[in-house]
């Protein structure tokens, strides 16, 4: 059913259980797993002039480091790809390029903690993917997310 997952990371925390489902579900099916992460082009567009370089290298580090955290997580091989451009086209463009059954996401990223249900980024994809996307939230571990059930639940 799944033959080739991408997991799409930023390397916050709120991905890291979208990560582990992805690849729990790639374990089920053997499906290859790709890992991207997009350096977003409008933040460094939008640093001033003399910092761009250096910003885009600090995102290029964190995009490196998020994709190899996607690695650590699993001992099967993970294709891992680096995009810069606008985050949602960028992943729904890799997904398409690499003929993908699904899109793996967290709901929200480093820009979306303020979001109430799903970060821009997951919310775009959802939209304008070519294929399933499964999007995970990351459960908060102070139990918090259980608040609003009710008491005899």
């Amino acid at each position: 059913m799944f033959d080739t997952v991408v997991v799409a990371t930023d390397g916050s925390d709120s991905v890291k259980r979208a990560v582990d489902v992805a690849l729990d579900l790639a374990d089920r099916f053997d499906a290859e797993v790709h890992a991207l992460s997009v350096v977003d082009a409008s933040e460094v567009d939008a640093s001033p002039q003399q910092l761009r370089e250096e910003l885009r290298t600090a995102l290029e580090t964190t995009a490196d480091a998020a994709l190899a955290t996607v690695e650590d997580r699993t001992d099967r091989d993970v294709v891992t790809a680096v995009r810069e451009g606008r985050p949602a086209p960028e992943i729904c463009e890799y997904a398409r390029e690499v003929d993908a059954d699904l899109i793996a996401t967290g709901t929200r990223g480093r820009h979306g903690e303020n979001r109430l249900l799903l970060g821009s980024v997951a919310e775009r994809v959802v939209r304008t993917s070519p294929v399933p996307v499964l999007t995970v939230r990351q459960l908060d571990p102070a139990g918090e997310d259980d608040a609003e059930a009710p008491a005899d639940a």
